[in-house]
């Protein structure tokens, strides 16, 4: 432990989930409403002396399965069609999922961190979504559960290996991406915090972000303020 790190810090990573261009106005092709105004609490937060802090990306190749232009119409209308899709590892399991536009494309403008992110206090960027044919929200497995190549880092490993036993979760969208990491960091064994002022969400009504914080308090999972002593904790 160093003088500017607290006992609290030492134990805690920061998870900023899919802070990127095609996610925010005005010109992304799934932006959320409000996620670029995220960027101050979320720069806040990267101030803190957290044991590591780390970005996820959706970093998806341009034949991804959850594209409306991998699929034929009518049934390819984002936000109101689905597809099924198979476990690759697992040919008898199968999973509904919502087609979108296309968004985070690798190598493309719309996959980067928004610069006002400060990008430079990041200690690891990883990439997820990497598989043409398996979704993967959360940054800990794909939809299935499985842990493969699908994303560039094993989050859940990643962490233990820096004696991390919490985590603080903020970006987009917290009805999808944040929600499923928070709920499998929950289930990895991680105390969950997910900073309200940090996330927003597709829908914030009953069937989206409501659901979520639902689904995060039959989890034990707490949603905090940023000026809560939770991290305040952290100085």
């Amino acid at each position: 432990m160093t003088a500017t790190r607290s006992a609290a810090a030492c134990k805690t990573a920061l998870l900023v989930v899919d802070m990127q261009e095609d996610f925010c106005p005005p010109n992304g092709s799934l932006a959320i409403e409000g996620g670029r105004a995220l960027a101050p609490a979320i720069n806040r937060l990267l101030s803190l002396p957290y044991a590591l802090k780390i970005a996820t990306k959706d970093f998806h190749p341009n034949d991804h399965v959850s594209f409306d232009t991998s699929h034929p119409p009518p049934h390819n209308k984002p936000f109101e069609s689905s597809v099924t899709i198979t476990d690759p590892l697992n040919p008898a399991e199968f999973r509904k999922i919502p087609i979108w536009p296309v968004h985070c494309v690798r190598g493309t403008k719309g996959a980067e961190i928004i610069p006002e992110i400060d990008s430079s206090k990041f200690d690891v960027i990883m990439e997820k979504g990497k598989h043409p044919r398996v979704e993967m929200f959360s940054a800990f497995a794909d939809v299935f559960g499985n842990k493969s190549k699908a994303a560039s880092v094993d989050l859940a490993a990643l962490l233990r290996n820096h004696t991390v036993h919490r985590v603080h979760i903020v970006g987009l969208a917290g009805d999808f991406c944040v929600k499923c990491t928070a709920l499998d960091a929950n289930k990895e064994g991680f105390e969950v915090f997910v900073v309200n002022e940090g996330v927003r969400s597709v829908n914030a009504g009953r069937e989206g972000w409501e659901a979520a914080l639902k689904e995060f308090q039959s989890a034990d999972i707490k949603v905090v303020s940023i000026e809560g002593p939770e991290i305040t904790a952290l100085t």
